[in-house]
């Protein structure tokens, strides 16, 4: 099984995350210091500003320039894309081609806004009928909208998977209800959501080690194994 950072910008110059090659290799000789064995370069995919071909075109010259100076070094690094919920989605032709590198995982952005019954039927479309295993990137942060509490109640009872950004356990304020979810079985997977070496860094580690003084190593253990065989990682199957 590896250690897997599930959300992150790593790759250069292709959206708000790293600038360069420069930075992106600090940030993955950072994530390495942390034990990260594999990072899912997930750089954001709007509808409203991207074809879908175009992006996949940005995102491999971005990746074949960070893979030139990558080379061997630190973790390996997994194409997918955070992907910005949009109306009418899971009617969306080519949305296979953001899913997880290797899988049917895709890590969806949930509107920053009131939700309503029929965005909840799209993500439900997606996983029932479109057969994707759904990540839902940083779930916290929705968690403060009052108006959506009853609809994220409602896509927590359907099989899908929560991503929880490691730096959101740092704070001892934040992070209760956040391990209740975790205890819970409603949480399953960290990622740093790196975009930069000076600020949102890679930060998986302390996250990691937030986790593991809470619910211990043996629940960091069974995440990694759910992660790896989500994603196929090592001959792994999926879960």
């Amino acid at each position: 099984m590896a250690v897997i950072d599930f959300h992150s910008h790593i790759l250069p110059g292709i959206d708000d995350g790293s600038k360069n090659t420069e930075m992106s290799m600090e940030m993955l000789r950072m994530a390495s210091e942390q034990g990260v064995d594999v990072m899912l370069a997930t750089s954001h995919f709007y509808a409203s500003r991207h074809r879908i071909e175009d992006f996949l075109a940005r995102r491999q010259r971005a990746y074949e320039r960070l893979a030139a100076v990558k080379k061997d070094f630190g973790p390996e690094l997994r194409l997918g894309a955070e992907v910005a919920f949009f109306s009418g989605m899971s009617r969306a032709d080519r949305l296979d081609d953001l899913t997880i590198e290797g899988s049917r995982a895709l890590l969806l952005e949930m509107p920053f806004g009131p939700w309503n019954r029929s965005d909840i039927r799209e993500v439900e479309t997606l996983i029932r009928k479109r057969e994707f295993q759904v990540i839902l990137a940083h779930l916290e942060r929705y968690m403060g909208m009052s108006e959506n509490k009853k609809w994220i109640e409602e896509l927590l009872e359907m099989p899908l998977y929560v991503q929880i950004n490691a730096e959101s356990l740092l704070g001892w304020r934040r992070r209760r209800p956040l391990i209740k979810l975790f205890e819970k079985g409603q949480a399953h997977f960290l990622g740093s959501d790196c975009h930069r070496v000076e600020r949102r860094e890679p930060n998986l580690g302390k996250g990691r080690a937030v986790l593991e003084k809470k619910l211990g190593k043996a629940f960091i253990n069974a995440m990694d194994d759910r992660g790896s065989r989500l994603l196929r990682i090592g001959g792994e199957t999926d879960v």
